[in-house]
């Protein structure tokens, strides 16, 4: 089935679903849907607008002049425009949850979807993470973990300490985890290979591979980097969301070894939560816990000592 992807802003958006109306029942996710004549068109609350049927491009370059003007505006990526139509071509993309939570493990996900299943994803909801709400991300990733390849890397605070203490920054750590989890997504398509790979960015490309000297394995063919890889294909936004359940899973397991609910993030709550587990246990804990070099540490240990 033929199918076409625009981005739009919120104007343009709320002009489609008035042009187009709103069904009785609509799509997750979705804030309009309509069928026309040869052509059904759904539009998303993240700005994309899909076009399937026969009549796809038809109907879809009735609106491409105002899209192409609402396009948000997205850096350059460090290693050259991406190619056109790349939120269309089969990708394999990553990302990382929990590098700036005090508790739990920082997860890394590289997932692969193929060009004819990004209608799919977008009508199972995928989209950018930090959009959605957790129930939503665990009933959205349960589907995709059936749907899609996707390689899985947790780096829990043990192994994350040890690392960090030996002097490795935490730049080096997520490149090394992308790393890793973009080769094993690949040898797991093997012999099928991706069209391109696309990284969400969090450091400029010569940084990041100047983090990977060393490593037996690089990931260099066609890889390009991003930030807001999420809006950018459904890639990265469908390793975000198995990224953040997988995170989510690994906080619930805390708070049961804990005996109480640990927060995520890096606030007040968190330094009481940290105080809670030194005067129940003792601080040594706080090491399967928490990233220690965090600032949290010494605020944690000033509640426990009445500061």
């Amino acid at each position: 089935m033929s199918h076409t992807v625009l981005i739009v802003n919120e104007a343009t958006l709320q002009k489609m679903k008035d042009h187009y109306g709103v069904p009785a029942k609509l799509p997750a996710g979705a804030v309009f849907a309509a069928k026309v004549d040869g052509c059904s068109v759904t539009g998303y609350r993240s700005g994309k607008v899909l076009f399937q049927g026969k009549e796809a491009q038809t109907e879809s370059a009735k609106w491409e002049g105002q899209a192409a003007a609402s396009k948000p505006k997205k850096a350059s990526p460090p290693s050259g425009q991406l190619p056109a139509g790349f939120a269309n071509m089969s990708v394999a993309g990553s990302d990382e949850v929990g590098t700036g939570d005090f508790f739990g493990p920082i997860t890394v996900v590289a997932a692969y979807v193929e060009a004819d299943r990004i209608p799919e994803l977008a009508a199972l909801g995928v989209r950018d993470s930090k959009d959605m709400k957790d129930p939503e991300i665990v009933s959205v990733a349960k589907k995709l973990l059936r749907t899609i390849p996707y390689s899985l890397l947790v780096l829990r605070n043990e192994k994350y300490n040890d690392l960090q203490e030996s002097g490795m920054s935490q730049g080096k750590i997520k490149a090394i985890l992308h790393n890793q989890a973009l080769g094993k997504l690949q040898d797991k398509m093997a012999p099928e290979k991706p069209e391109a790979v696309l990284v969400d960015q969090f450091a400029e490309k010569s940084i990041y591979y100047r983090h990977l000297k060393g490593q037996k394995r690089i990931i260099e063919e066609n890889v390009f980097f991003s930030t807001k890889g999420e809006s950018i294909h459904l890639a990265v936004a469908a390793a975000s969301i198995l990224a953040r359940y997988a995170f989510l899973k690994e906080m619930d397991t805390l708070s049961e070894k804990a005996g109480f609910t640990i927060p995520k993030g890096a606030g007040p709550k968190v330094d009481e939560a940290a105080a809670r587990l030194i005067r129940t246990y003792d601080e040594s804990v706080l090491r399967h816990f928490t990233k220690l070099h965090f600032a949290n540490t010494e605020k944690a240990r000033r509640i426990v000592r009445g500061l």
